[in-house]
């Protein structure tokens, strides 16, 4: 559970980074992905979710 929380609070420290860093391009991004059909969206969702949990296995083994 502890892993997960760290994971979490990594995902945090880099949206902020990314919003501190770059806000007109996540303003543009999040734009983008409004306009994207629901379909490819959640297409893009499952392989990150499949990509994630592998790198993950990898790594943890």
């Amino acid at each position: 559970m502890s892993d997960f929380v760290v994971a979490l609070g990594l995902v945090l420290a880099v949206e902020g980074l990314l919003f501190a860093a770059f806000p007109d391009w996540v303003k543009r991004a999040m734009v983008s992905a409004a306009q994207t059909p629901s379909e490819r969206m959640r297409l893009v969702g499952i392989v990150s979710a499949i990509a994630g949990v592998a790198v993950v296995w990898l790594i943890r083994g």
